[in-house]
């Protein structure tokens, strides 16, 4: 009998993305196919897959031991996220040449289904670095008698989503600094900057708006720029290796002596980047924006604002997962999303909440965990509370009246 041959041997996966691109998260099951097309018959001992997953970090460093000797120093660490093995075809033993146990695919296209599901552990998110990477594939191999075994090999990603819509990453990054120029025995003024941006947490293809005041009151030629940079971070036997990368800048206008220049949400759109990595032990990837003044012949004067590049984009009033948006939206429908156009007069504090609704309601908000948040806990401790008195008259004319003639007519000096 002559035996076939095998044209072709691949690895694919179920995209469930509209991208074809196989994404997945930790938790997610994988599933795919390892496709064999055929001429003729051949007989096959075993068909395995391996799936596997790890960061490693590797570099060298050379060092001298004495005059005329130098050696180099390798720098390793490895650490492991996943590791599953399985048989599509046949048994575990491949090692003897037997023809026993041996199944025959036939000419033509054949598929072997294969699923696993990723850890529920945090994964670190794929990555490609100078001195290290995380990556996460499925290898296959055909095992036949008295030939070396074939072998197949695909990569998929894995993101570690990172959600902006937390308080962390929605809190404002703000500084401010100042520095003063001497040359020899004379002192120039000072050159002061300060800059704001709305948050932390960002996404791939958003702009930063940045909020920033420059003022130049040295004798120079001053330029204000803006800059995102990358830093990689490796970790090996108790050494570290850093790597700095500029991944988006832009320039402000020259300040002459005496100016000032006003930045009012001056954008710099971030690029297709990846995303930050903060869980790994040996890989970091961390994101900073720095605004900066460029003063020529003098170190610059600059402000490092740290960004988080998340996975999961903004979404106000809308992130399943973010407390603060959650505890608004339970804000906004319990007082309602709109005012009358003409104020009324409000009912009688009687005809709405009953003694007993109020005594229990008190009861039931103390023992509330899930609502925990200094927002709502605001809300609940005046939420059956009777309202002040209502009139359309000021009940205190001679009072207002004196605060009112108290008032200066210009603001006083700082």
């Amino acid at each position: 009998m002559v035996l076939g041959k095998v044209k072709s041997f691949v690895v694919s996966y179920d995209c469930l993305n509209d991208s074809n691109v196989p994404v997945f998260s930790s938790g997610d099951c994988v599933s795919g196919r390892v496709v064999i097309e055929v001429t003729g018959e051949i007989r096959v001992k075993s068909l395995k897959i391996h799936a596997k997953g790890f960061a490693k970090v590797r570099w060298t460093e050379s060092r001298n031991a004495g005059s005329n000797t130098a050696y180099t120093q390798n720098y390793t660490e490895e650490v492991e996220y996943l590791n599953h093995r399985d048989i599509l075809i046949g048994h575990e033993r491949d090692d003897d040449n037997s023809e026993e146990g041996l199944t025959t695919i036939h000419s033509g296209r054949h598929e072997y289904a294969f699923s696993f599901e990723l850890p529920q552990t945090p994964l670190a998110t794929s990555f490609e670095g100078k001195h290290g990477s995380v990556r996460y594939w499925v290898k296959a191999e055909l095992h036949r008698p008295w030939l070396l075994p074939m072998k197949s090999k695909k990569e998929f990603t894995v993101f570690e989503h990172i959600d902006i819509n937390t308080p962390l990453l929605l809190s404002p990054q703000a500084g401010t600094k100042d520095k003063t120029l001497c040359c020899w025995f004379c002192t120039s003024g000072p050159i002061s900057l300060s800059a704001k941006i709305e948050r932390k947490g960002y996404t791939p293809g958003e702009s930063i708006q940045i909020f920033a005041e420059i003022e130049n009151c040295s004798s120079r030629m001053v330029v204000p720029k803006a800059a995102i940079y990358q830093t990689q971070t490796f970790f090996a036997k108790g050494k570290m290796k850093e790597i700095k990368q500029l991944v988006a800048n832009l320039r402000g206008e020259s300040l002459s002596s005496g100016k000032t220049e006003t930045w009012n949400g001056k954008m710099l759109k971030i690029p297709p980047v990846s995303p930050s990595i903060l869980d790994c032990s040996i890989i970091r990837v961390e994101y900073s924006l720095m605004v900066y003044v460029d003063i020529p012949g003098a170190m610059n004067l600059s402000l490092n604002l740290p960004l988080v590049i998340g996975t999961i984009p903004l979404h106000p009033f809308g992130s399943r997962t973010s407390s603060v948006s959650s505890q608004c939206s339970m804000t906004m429908s319990w007082l309602g999303m709109s005012l009358p156009e003409r104020p009324e007069a409000p009912p009688a504090y009687a005809e709405v909440v009953t003694e007993e609704q109020r005594q229990s309601c008190l009861e039931v908000s103390s023992g509330r965990e899930d609502f925990d948040g200094p927002l709502f806990a605001y809300i609940q401790e005046f939420r059956f509370q009777p309202p002040p008195p209502y009139s359309e008259i000021d009940p205190n004319p001679d009072q207002a009246r004196r605060t009112e003639e108290r008032r200066p007519d210009t603001c006083p000096s700082r």
